[in-house]
């Protein structure tokens, strides 16, 4: 079973700079996955090219179980958040918000973030998030995330935002495999087309088996995609 994380940038194709899902969808079609854990993607907006997006890359790739889990809403009409595709019927799924800091600590951006939980008709729990750039964010991300993790069969992927040095990710690694062990040498994931940093991740549970991973050399979005290939 192949695995897959990969944050759109609201399905914008980083060359030219123009909203395009059929390039997401080929990245995913080439990375072979069966599941996806996507991030910054948009959904209900008036605007075509930007309505609903996850249904919209679920037609394309031919996986036709989806979801969405709003975690802001931009307006009246739009909402932002990440999305899950899967080839495997999706048995429930849940947006759960990851608690702003209150007061903020620092003096950068601070944007309201989630963690969609999905439980798949095959027996795996998935967790898709996208940490925030701030310290306390991702403190609080992470704690959201520990208060949700099965104790097997689960998997959480997404864009972090930080650097796997980082220890604000040392509880995770307490309870979860990084699949970037298994990575052939060194992988890097932003910026897609010049990468010097890896803030997108792949986590699994013991009990998951790890065959492969990978960060392939694919420039659709302003990250690459990262993939896993999983036995359970």
């Amino acid at each position: 079973m192949k695995i897959m994380t990969f944050n759109t940038q609201h399905c914008l194709n980083y060359i030219k700079q123009e909203i395009d899902f059929r390039i997401m969808a080929d990245a995913i079609l080439q990375c072979g996955a069966d599941i996806v854990g996507l991030q910054e993607m948009l959904a209900a907006s008036p605007e075509e090219e930007y309505t609903n997006q996850v249904p919209m890359l679920a037609k394309l790739t031919g996986m036709q179980h989806h979801y969405f889990a709003e975690a802001i809403a931009l307006d009246d009409v739009n909402s932002y958040g990440n999305g899950l595709l899967s080839k495997y019927p999706i048995r429930e799924a849940e947006t759960i918000p990851i608690p702003d800091p209150d007061p903020h600590q620092y003096d950068g951006y601070y944007e309201t973030r989630c963690v969609l939980k999905a439980k798949l008709e095959n027996g795996i729990t998935v967790l898709v998030s996208h940490f925030g750039l701030n310290p306390d964010e991702r403190e609080s991300a992470v704690k959201t995330i520990l208060a949700n993790l099965e104790k097997e069969k689960c998997i959480l992927m997404g864009d972090l935002n930080v650097c796997p040095d980082d220890p604000v990710l040392d509880p995770i690694r307490e309870r979860m495999k990084d699949t970037a062990d298994l990575f052939a040498g060194p992988r890097l994931s932003f910026p897609s087309d010049n990468p010097n940093q890896k803030i997108d991740y792949i986590f699994v549970t013991p009990d998951i088996e790890v065959v492969s991973a990978d960060i392939p050399a694919i420039v659709a979005s302003d990250h690459r995609p990262h993939t896993a290939e999983i036995h359970i």
